[in-house]
């Protein structure tokens, strides 16, 4: 799908899409310093989140464990991906944790590179992670964004599930005809689905679970219905939809830029499906305001538009 138009005739971005740069009142400098010498790794930095600036400057960070190299290579994240060179750090999750009760955080999100070359895929770690944190900040709340586990799924959901965490995430990330060029052989559209399904199943208690879809991949809009449609058949209580934003010119090609007034429409029609908690937007990402997500969907607020 790379694209052979010249940058002159490639989608130019929209105002919409623009983006404040860090303000020097904000809580953005400290949260930076705090994460990097903890030595910690940050989606936000690693995927070049657009919302960085909004999110470290409001005090909240996406943690991201198990090294900074994905094991898989998926043609739009902008996560270096090859063979890591070592271990999980045993101490990360320590780090972490203390790293979040310095910054005051109430909802922690955490995620990782996929990690296909350890035997537990990383489940161990997260599960670690998990606890360290209920250890050092009994009162929050833990969202994980977790990777397939391929080979070892069961096993793995249970191992996660079982230090409890309140939010299960797994991005379905675009839909079905799709899914395989985009994220390559390895991932599979149904066994996405089947994991949201599994760890409810598996949970014991009620786990929230949410998956993302990001759009201007070449889908269209009665496909990603079609995507919402199958996450909650599966259970699915949060989506969010957001906007691909080409990381390089190696990675694939913007499609389309989706208006905010398509996002509302495809909010709707999330709505009427019944999911928890919809946030749509050209801004969104998976864990974009995650902590108002959650309290969302679990006080049947609903739908947002953001």
């Amino acid at each position: 799908m790379e694209s052979s138009l010249p940058d002159a005739e490639r989608p130019r971005r929209p105002e919409w899409m623009k983006v404040r740069a860090p303000s020097a009142d904000s809580r953005y400098f400290d949260v930076k310093k705090l994460i990097h010498g903890a030595q910690l790794n940050t989606i936000c930095e690693e995927a070049r989140c657009p919302n960085i600036a909004e999110c470290w400057g409001r005090g909240t960070a996406t943690f991201q464990i198990l090294g900074e190299t994905c094991t898989r290579a998926c043609r739009y994240c902008y996560v270096h991906s090859g063979r890591p060179e070592s271990p999980p750090d045993p101490l990360e999750p320590l780090r972490l944790a203390q790293t979040a009760f310095q910054m005051g955080l109430q909802h922690v999100v955490v995620t990782s590179v996929d990690r296909d070359d350890v035997p537990d895929r990383g489940a161990g770690h997260y599960a670690a992670t998990i606890r360290a944190l209920k250890a050092k900040l009994p009162d929050c709340t833990i969202e994980v964004l977790t990777p397939d586990f391929l080979g070892v799924e069961e096993e793995a959901l249970e191992t996660v599930l079982a230090a409890c965490p309140e939010v299960f995430n797994h991005n379905i990330e675009t839909v079905r005809r799709l899914h395989r060029a985009m994220r390559g052989g390895k991932a599979d559209y149904d066994k996405a689905l089947w994991l949201l399904r599994r760890a409810k199943e598996l949970a014991g208690y009620p786990v929230l679970t949410k998956s993302g879809i990001i759009v201007g991949l070449g889908e269209t809009n009665d496909e990603i219905v079609e995507t919402m449609r199958d996450l909650r058949a599966h259970g699915v209580d949060v989506v969010t939809i957001g906007q691909y934003l080409q990381p390089s010119s190696k990675h694939a090609q913007i499609d389309r830029w989706v208006h905010p007034d398509e996002f509302r429409r495809l909010r709707e029609q999330g709505e009427e499906l019944g999911f928890g908690s919809v946030f749509a937007g050209p801004l969104v990402r998976s864990s974009y305001r995650a902590d108002e997500q959650r309290h969302a969907a679990e006080t049947g607020r609903g739908a947002v538009a953001c």
